[in-house]
Formats: C-alpha cells, sequence, structure tokens
C-alpha cells in the first residue's frame, strides 16, 4: 500500500515532499448509514463535509451533546439542502441513548472525548465517565444493533501514558481492539486510529499562539527547546479513518507515518519575529511522543503509508497483510526518532490548510 504523492493535491495546489493524502484505499459511504460521535467537534465537522462532498449517504447521523454547537453545525449542513442529515442530541455516556442513535446504523466513527490533559487532571471522574466508560457504551450498543465497523479515535498520548487523559485513551483502545472478541468473526469489526497533534483542532497550542500573537504577545511559551510532536491536517486525520475503515479486519490499531516538528521551529513558523520563554515542561507532558512503543513492535507491521499495530490475540481467522513488512523487534514510532520531519518553512502548507 505504498502511496505516490502527486504534484496537486485534493487541495488544490503542489503538496510539500512526503506529504500523505490517504485517499488509497477509501471506504464507499454511498447508500450507508454513518453515525459520528463527538460529531461537532473539530474532527467531526471535517469528516461531516467530507462525507457529504464525496459521498450519497442514506443517512449521516450527527451526535454530540452541545444544543449551541449542533444549531451551528444545522446552519452549514441544513436539511433542507442535505435531507439524509439528522441531528441527535446525546452524550456516549447515556447507554440508552446511543442505543437509539444506532438502529440501523452501518458505520460508526467515535470521535467524542474528554481531550485536554490539564481538565482531564482535574475532573478525573468525568475523563472516565467519558473516555472509558463512554467507549464501553458505544461498543455494547454497536454490538446490539449489528453495526458493521466501528472507528475509534485515539491519541499518540495513548502509547506509553504520563497523564490520565492519555491513560483513559488507552484503556478506550483496549476496549475497542478487545471488542471484536464479544462480536465475533461474524459481527460487529472493531479498530482504532491513533495520530498526533491536528493541526486546526479546536483548543490545540497551534489556535493558542495565533491567540497571543494577535493580542500582541512579546514573546511565545516553550517548555522545553528539545520538545517535538506529531503534526497531521484534518484533512489527512479524515482520509486515514475512511481508508483505515475499508482495510480494516478488526482489532488493529492504524497509525499514520506523518512529520515530526521541534517546538521551537513550530513558534517560529507563526511568528518569526518574537523570541521565545522557557516556561519549564507542564505536569503530564512529555519531552517527545510515541505513537508506538518497543513492546508493540512484536505485533506492528508497516503498509508503506501507515504503520498497524496487529491484536496481541487473534480474536478470529484473519487473513494477513501479503504487502505488509513486519518491523524491527526493538522498533519505536518517536516524534524523536522519526525520519520525516517539518521546518518552519514547511509548516506554511499545514497553516494555509488549517485556515480553510
Amino acid at each position: 500500500m505504498n502511496l505516490t504523492t502527486p504534484s496537486e493535491g485534493t487541495f488544490g495546489g503542489p503538496l510539500p515532499d512526503g506529504y500523505r493524502e490517504f485517499l488509497d484505499p477509501t471506504m464507499d459511504l454511498n447508500g450507508k448509514v454513518i453515525l459520528v460521535t463527538g460529531g461537532t467537534g473539530s474532527f467531526g465537522k471535517h469528516f461531516l463535509q467530507t462525507v457529504v462532498q464525496r459521498y450519497k449517504p442514506k443517512r449521516l447521523i450527527v451526535f454530540s451533546r452541545d444544543e449551541m454547537k449542533q444549531y451551528e453545525l444545522a446552519q452549514t449542513l441544513p436539511t433542507d439542502k442535505y435531507p439524509f442529515m439528522r441531528y441527535f442530541i446525546g452524550d456516549v455516556r447515556n447507554a440508552d441513548r446511543l442505543e437509539m442513535a444506532m438502529r440501523e446504523v452501518d458505520y460508526v466513527i467515535h470521535a467524542a472525548a474528554m481531550k485536554h490533559v490539564s481538565i482531564a487532571e482535574y475532573n478525573p471522574f468525568e475523563c472516565i465517565h467519558t473516555n472509558v466508560m463512554g467507549a464501553e457504551n458505544v461498543v455494547r450498543a454497536a454490538i446490539h444493533n449489528k453495526v458493521k465497523r466501528v472507528i475509534a479515535l485515539s491519541t499518540d498520548k495513548a502509547a506509553n501514558p504520563v497523564n490520565l487523559y492519555g491513560a483513559s485513551k488507552l484503556a478506550s483502545d483496549k476496549i475497542f481492539t478487545a471488542a471484536n472478541n464479544l462480536s465475533g468473526s461474524s459481527g460487529c469489526r472493531f479498530a482504532v486510529v491513533r495520530y498526533g497533534n491536528v493541526v486546526g483542532s479546536r483548543g490545540s497550542v497551534l489556535t493558542y499562539f495565533q491567540k497571543l500573537i494577535e493580542e500582541g504577545a512579546d514573546h511565545l511559551p516553550i517548555t522545553d527547546p528539545r520538545m517535538t510532536r506529531f503534526w497531521i491536517t484534518l484533512q489527512q486525520g479524515v482520509n486515514f479513518v475512511l481508508s483505515c475503515m475499508q482495510i480494516m479486519r478488526g482489532g488493529e490499531i492504524f497509525v499514520p507515518k506523518i512529520p515530526s516538528m521541534l517546538m521551537t521551529e513550530f513558534a517560529l513558523s507563526l511568528a518569526p519575529h518574537l523570541p521565545h520563554k522557557l516556561i519549564g515542561i507542564r505536569p503530564g507532558e512529555k519531552i517527545h511522543e510515541i505513537m508506538i512503543s518497543s513492546d508493540d513492535s512484536r505485533t506492528t507491521i508497516d503498509l508503506g503509508d501507515r504503520y498497524v499495530i496487529q491484536p496481541a490475540f487473534a480474536w478470529f481467522s484473519r487473513t494477513s497483510y501479503k504487502e505488509a513488512t513486519p518491523v524491527a523487534e526493538d522498533f519505536v514510532y518517536s516524534s524523536e526518532n522519526n525520519t520525516e520531519w517539518l521546518g518552519r518553512h514547511d509548516f506554511g502548507f499545514y497553516l494555509k490548510e488549517a485556515a480553510r
């Protein structure tokens, strides 16, 4: 599954060297019923808009708990123009509401989560209710309603977690991968997609820095000059989910090959004129993020444009990925040892995509 990078992409402009669009293969959602939890979040909205542009689904269900955000989204994707759109107010913590929302659903994208590290640390029970018990509720409702496939969104913070948010997402990942044992070989298939920082995601470091710059800050705060992070655009994330949904067999964790960037370079790409002030690493923060640890290397394969952490236990008889190459036994995929890097000038493309 080695992807060739075209000179012109779906974004209408030249793509940076090594940029992967994750367009092949992709899922056919025509005539299908799709439900997106967290549908009014950054990823959810972009996913919905992509589906509307590319496919003619039977129904496209937005499932989220914020009434105002649903109202605003309905102005962008109104039911009179898009009669397949459905808007469900609901919380993944409410099993009964999920059960009702998933009736006759073919595919589920689980994007609902409490995702801010500091908020999760201050509200630990709420984090567990949403990220862990919410995952259980999604699994139960999907199995009971005979949903065909479920993809759950994860994070690089779930690999070797050092904070509650990461630990809760690790637990969520385990629930979804192990759920294939509950559904059986002919039932619903569950898989996980794990990636790093999303350019343009609401509440991200990008939006925080941009706000500081707009307010006339005289410096940008850097926690540690060695800090690195993985980066992916919203459109890449959406394409990757659709691609993984097509090839999944059940129980996998899919990890895209995406570039790393020094946070000092990131800050310079936004404001080359501003100095940096070192503020020290914050509680629950890592200098480098990991997406695949050495402990997972024995079950990890390389598919060219992505890695796949296969389930440690074979929940059902599965056909191997014939085009795959096993990684080395001590393999680690971290933002520190990545072979693909972004500089301050490269990041301009990502910023343009975030502004679209």
